[in-house]
């Protein structure tokens, strides 16, 4: 059977209802268009020209609960939005919206029209093809939502990382090399080919642990952000999950603890400094020392500045433990100082 694309799929509810039509993504990128004729709104000129809509646009004509509907929605004219009135047509794929027909109809269509149910058809075939396009589906599996992983792991069942053990990589602003599964800042890739791939993107980037199983990506990617936090902040320009150590138990702490605050504020940038040499030496005050190129009594005074500063004792293990613990966390929230880099 002839499978239509996007561009057909728009041309042929453009033609069954007499009105112009544009196919969007969910997040209100353009897909396709039909020829205009007629009255030309801001909102579809914009969204032709720039290729999408600007977000107060989209959350207006997400008020109307065009997400949640599974038949046509009507909305109306809005001088004030630049919107003429328009009738929409969710494309959607087993409950989940994946993008919107628009029509541009002036009203005229009333939503007890015949025709509709076959253009709500080409509007389910429609949302087939968004869901199944490989950046979508892996949008899918990222999702807080159970069903959409659970769509999209149907969806690329067939796809090869689908049987081997896989990895995510985050990274903002990297260019995603072709012939790999990614969408925005994030790719999957097998994890045998994770860290030498991260390695050649050019930006900071983190490798999340391997998984089977393409469910379980977002897992991984929770991962990846943290590693690349690490690598950002801390030491890359790559870092994986696998090799942070110790660092991995500190993406379950909260907000710095109250006692060591004061000790973040950017004016004390040295005696975070030192605090953190000192407890990364085991307390050793010789090698502390010579690592920071001081006077040992520079380095006892301003040890002793940090206790009155928090309130803890360097000489109690659980107090050292504590400030080691916030000085690692807040080194990864990034430099709060110059210095500190």
């Amino acid at each position: 059977m002839y499978e239509r694309d996007f561009q057909e799929i728009t041309d042929a509810v453009s033609g069954l209802l007499g009105a112009p039509a544009t196919l969007e993504d969910r997040d209100f990128r353009l897909v396709a268009f039909a020829a205009h004729t007629g009255d030309l709104d801001p909102v579809r000129a914009g969204s032709i020209l720039r290729r999408g809509s600007e977000p107060r646009v989209r959350a207006w004509f997400e008020s109307f609960g065009i997400t949640r509907a599974r038949g046509p929605v009507r909305t109306p004219a809005d001088p004030a939005m630049g919107t003429l009135e328009r009738l929409c047509l969710p494309a959607r794929h087993r409950g989940v919206v994946y993008g919107y027909l628009w029509l541009l109809d002036g009203g005229a269509i009333a939503l007890d029209d015949p025709r509709l149910a076959e253009a709500m058809g080409l509007a389910a075939e429609a949302g087939v093809k968004l869901a199944s396009s490989p950046s979508r589906a892996l949008e899918g599996l990222l999702s807080s939502s159970p069903e959409e992983r659970g769509a999209a792991e149907s969806l690329l069942a067939g796809h090869p990382l689908a049987g081997t053990a896989y990895a995510a990589v985050y990274a903002p602003g990297a260019q995603i090399p072709a012939g790999v599964l990614g969408t925005g800042d994030v790719l999957l890739v097998r994890a045998a080919d994770a860290r030498d791939l991260a390695g050649r993107l050019g930006v900071p980037a983190g490798v999340g642990g391997p998984r089977r199983g393409l469910g379980r990506a977002r897992a991984s990617l929770e991962e990846a952000r943290f590693a690349h936090r690490f690598a950002r902040t801390v030491a890359g320009p790559v870092a994986a999950w696998a090799d942070l150590g110790p660092y991995r138990m500190l993406t379950a702490l909260p907000e710095p603890d109250p006692a060591v605050a004061p000790l973040l504020d950017p004016a004390h940038a040295a005696l975070r400094r030192t605090a953190e040499v000192y407890l990364d030496e085991a307390g050793n005050a010789q090698r502390t020392a010579a690592a920071l190129t001081i006077h040992r009594q520079t380095l006892y005074y301003r040890l002793g500045r940090v206790e009155a500063l928090t309130g803890l004792d360097l000489d109690s293990g659980e107090d050292r433990l504590l400030l080691h613990l916030s000085l690692k966390a807040a080194r990864l929230r990034g430099p709060q100082d110059p210095q500190d880099r």
